[in-house]
């Protein structure tokens, strides 16, 4: 009796908890259409999508966007994104739509829908003020070019016969090349270079009048969107009752073009590519920035363990003034991000001793080896300091009393020692150098993970691709671990000895 009720509560408990989880479900699989659209955007994009002054978005584009929540009654959470990432977020649906100057293309509109046009551009090249030589797109054969990765600027730039591309992240870190002089032209939206020159922000560059082509932006939405029809009923609104006109006129200071009335390329197929083919198709390219990356991380290693021997050797000076310049060299590299530290070697040195007077620049190797050398050698240093502590005193003792000076006994009898015992964490260190190798990525340096987003923002592949890239970085960490490993038996006596016996 006792034991029937038991169940039968039990059981009811069941059902409950089974019924709320079914529900969960079905709310999950059917959403409705909500009223809070989550709108992604990149913010380095001026005078169409970037941060105030006051650290708040604005711009034309955000201004629409706002415009056209308030005609369509629906509210609005942005989120920023780098732009070769927005249509992969838009295929995850971890955003509803974007508004970030995405030019309507015909492969594009196979992998998202967009909203009619709401803004005609062009592309067009920038180059230096004292450049005589590029005046057309032809001259710009066997140049250095810098774009925007997964830009039409990019796309176009592939063209040129004998072009050196370099892709960067972002607009302004392209111009940015230019002005360093690391670059002969940029390719990029025309509205965006004349916003950069007009505020003062770039000096010492020109755009040429003539563009290279003629575009329209739309708003991204997923396929089937339950939003894009709202979306387009809004931007119809903004645009017949005169609101887009004073939107345009605030940050253009002219009158809007007639735009076209829907995407020119709507109702576009899916490009259906089987992951299998797509992983083979791309794998030579990732192979290619394999050979890239392991020339960064051996070269960087290499560097960073001479350096951080050094470094290691001084901060156990007995003179304090070594002491500390050691200590403040690894606590700055320690305690600041090797991301910083790249765009500071890459961008900053250059800018900062062109503003001296003289002329100067470095190239991508040259920049990323650096970086990667000053950072690791920090970590190396502490390495190389905690072995060398690690060497009884008697040691060091011994070898005084055979007549060795300090530099022998560090030499001789010391550092070989103290070696064996830095091999795990220096192979830790050689791991996870490889590891950062991929934040070269920021100056357009094609190493492996630069090679994976170049592919992604051709095909916008993004899960296959990336898997790729993790899968070889896998394959990289673990055989760098047996190299290791395999040292690590090989210099120690003990072992040695047994496998001999």
């Amino acid at each position: 009796m006792i034991f029937g009720r038991w169940f039968g509560r039990w059981l009811s408990r069941c059902f409950i908890i089974g019924l709320t989880c079914c529900l969960l479900v079905s709310c999950s699989i059917h959403p409705s259409v909500k009223n809070n659209l989550r709108i992604g955007t990149d913010q380095t994009f001026p005078p169409f999508e970037f941060q105030g002054v006051d650290g708040k978005l604005q711009g034309f584009s955000i201004d629409l966007i706002q415009a056209i929540a308030n005609a369509a009654q629906f509210q609005i959470e942005f989120q920023s994104l780098p732009f070769d990432g927005i249509i992969p977020a838009l295929q995850a649906q971890t955003i509803d739509a974007a508004i970030s100057s995405i030019t309507i293309t015909e492969e594009r509109a196979k992998t998202v829908a967009f909203s009619r046009p709401y803004f005609k551009a062009g592309l067009a090249i920038a180059t230096r003020t004292d450049n005589k030589e590029i005046n057309n797109f032809a001259s710009l054969e066997n140049k250095k070019i810098a774009v925007q990765i997964g830009t039409t600027g990019a796309q176009t730039a592939k063209n040129i016969p004998g072009a050196e591309v370099r892709s960067l992240d972002s607009a302004p870190l392209a111009l940015q090349e230019l002005v360093n002089g690391n670059v002969d032209a940029v390719i990029n939206d025309e509205p965006v270079t004349l916003y950069a020159i007009n505020t003062g922000n770039l000096q010492g560059i020109k755009v040429l009048q003539k563009l290279l082509t003629e575009e329209f932006y739309g708003i991204a939405t997923t396929k089937k969107s339950p939003y894009l029809s709202l979306i387009n009923q809004g931007l119809n609104t903004v645009i017949e009752n005169g609101t887009y006109a004073k939107i345009y006129q605030k940050w253009f200071n002219a009158t809007p073009p007639i735009l076209p009335e829907k995407s020119p390329y709507a109702n576009q197929g899916k490009n259906i590519l089987n992951s299998q083919s797509l992983i083979l198709q791309s794998l030579p390219i990732l192979l290619n920035g394999v050979l890239v990356t392991l020339q960064l991380a051996f070269l960087s290693v290499f560097l960073g363990l001479i350096a951080g021997s050094l470094i290691g050797i001084i901060r156990l000076s007995p003179t304090q003034i070594l002491q500390w310049i050691a200590r403040a060299y690894i606590d700055f590299f320690r305690g600041t991000p090797l991301l910083v530290q790249i765009f500071m070697v890459y961008f900053g040195l250059p800018a900062f001793v062109q503003e001296l007077g003289f002329t100067w620049s470095l190239n991508r190797l040259a920049a990323g080896v650096i970086a990667l050398t000053l950072n690791s050698a920090a970590y190396i240093a502490e390495i190389v300091r905690a072995g060398i502590q690690s060497i009884e005193i008697g040691q060091t003792e011994a070898a005084r009393s055979l007549g060795l000076n300090p530099v022998q006994t560090m030499l001789y009898v010391i550092f070989p020692q103290a070696f064996r015992r830095m091999i795990p964490p220096l192979g830790n260190e050689f791991i996870s150098l490889l590891k950062d190798t991929s934040l070269v990525a920021v100056i357009g340096f094609e190493e492996l993970f630069r090679k994976g987003q170049l592919i992604v923002a051709e095909n916008y592949r993004a899960f296959e691709i990336y898997t790729a890239v993790a899968v070889i970085y896998l394959c990289l960490t673990l055989v760098s671990s047996q190299v290791f490993s395999r040292l690590e038996d090989w210099m120690n006596p003990i072992k040695k000895t047994t496998l001999k016996e």
